[in-house]
C-alpha cells in the first residue's frame, strides 16, 4: 500500500463517536493504510453529539463557504478538521448546521428516523466529492463504510462521472449489520434525480429502507467486503449476483494481510 492515496469515508469513526462494528473497523482499516506507508484521508459528518473541544476540531476556511443544491436549496457546506491522537491521520468532518447540529445520529428522542436523513446523506456524498476536489487529492481507493456513505458510489459514478480526479478511482463498499429500521422520505429518489441521476440507476431504492440502499450502492462499488459476520439475507443475495469482487468477513485484529491482498488483487 506504500505511496497508495485511500479515501476512507464512514458513517462513524472512533475516538469521535462510540466504539461499534462499524466506528471500530473504519479506523482501523485507515490506521493500516497509513501503516503501511499508503496516504489516507478519513471523512464523516460532523454530528452534533461530537466534542469539538476535547476532539480539537476546527474549521478550515479555505474549504469552507461553498453552497451545495440539495433538492433546489442552496445549503452551506463547512469543513472541520481534527488529528487523531497518536496516529498523525487528519479526519475531515462534513458540516452544515441545518443537518448536523442536532445532538443525535439518526433518530430524534422517541426513536423516530429523522425527516431529512435523505438530505442529509445526499449532502454529506456530494460535500465528501468536492472537498476532496478542491484538496486536489486523486484517490487510488474509496473505502466506504455505513449507510449514511452509501450514496458515495452513486454519485462518483453519475454526477462526477465526467470528473478527471476521479478517473482510476476504485470504489471499495464495507457492508455492516447496523441498519435502521422503517424508511426513510418517499420523495428521496426524486431528490436524487434532481441532480440529474437518471432513475434506471435508483431502481433498487423505490423504497428506501436500509437494504435496498446499500443495494444501490454494491451496483455502484467496484469491490466489496463483509464488514459484519453476519448480514442482512437481501445484501447477502445481492453480493452473490453482484459479479464482482468479494472480500469474506474478518475480524480488525485478523484483517490486516486479507484486506491488503483484496486491496493489491483486486482494485490496485
Amino acid at each position: 500500500m506504500k505511496d497508495k492515496r485511500v479515501l476512507v469515508v464512514s458513517s462513524e469513526v472512533v475516538p469521535y463517536l462510540p466504539e461499534n462494528e462499524l466506528s471500530i473497523t473504519s479506523f482501523e482499516v485507515a490506521k493500516m493504510i497509513h501503516g503501511q506507508g499508503g496516504q489516507t484521508r478519513i471523512f464523516m459528518p460532523r454530528y452534533g453529539l461530537i466534542n469539538e473541544r476535547r476532539h480539537q476540531l476546527h474549521e478550515v476556511i479555505r474549504l469552507s463557504g461553498m453552497n451545495l443544491v440539495i433538492n433546489d436549496m442552496d445549503m452551506p457546506l463547512i469543513i472541520k478538521v481534527a488529528s487523531i491522537p497518536k496516529e498523525r491521520m487528519q479526519v475531515y468532518f462534513i458540516d452544515n448546521d441545518e443537518y448536523f447540529k442536532r445532538k443525535a445520529l439518526f433518530t430524534d428522542e422517541d426513536n423516530e428516523l429523522f425527516k431529512d436523513n435523505d438530505e442529509r446523506a445526499i449532502f454529506f456524498a456530494k460535500g465528501v466529492v468536492e472537498t476532496v476536489k478542491k484538496l486536489n487529492w486523486a484517490p487510488d481507493i474509496i473505502h466506504v463504510h455505513g449507510w449514511m456513505a452509501s450514496l458515495l458510489p452513486l454519485y462518483i459514478k453519475e454526477y462526477y462521472k465526467n470528473d478527471p480526479l476521479f478517473t482510476d478511482s476504485k470504489i471499495v463498499t464495507s457492508l455492516y449489520n447496523n441498519g435502521f429500521e422503517g424508511s426513510l422520505n418517499d420523495n428521496f429518489n426524486e431528490k436524487i434525480k434532481f441532480d440529474g441521476i437518471d432513475a434506471s440507476k435508483l431502481k433498487t431504492i423505490t423504497n428506501p429502507n436500509y437494504t435496498n440502499i446499500l443495494i444501490n450502492a454494491i451496483e455502484n462499488s467496484d469491490a466489496l467486503i463483509k464488514g459484519s459476520e453476519e448480514l442482512p439475507n437481501e445484501l447477502l443475495e445481492s453480493l452473490k449476483t453482484s459479479n464482482k469482487p468479494v472480500l469474506d468477513y474478518f475480524p480488525p485484529e485478523e484483517f490486516e494481510n486479507k484486506y491488503t491482498e483484496f486491496y493489491s488483487n483486486n482494485v490496485l
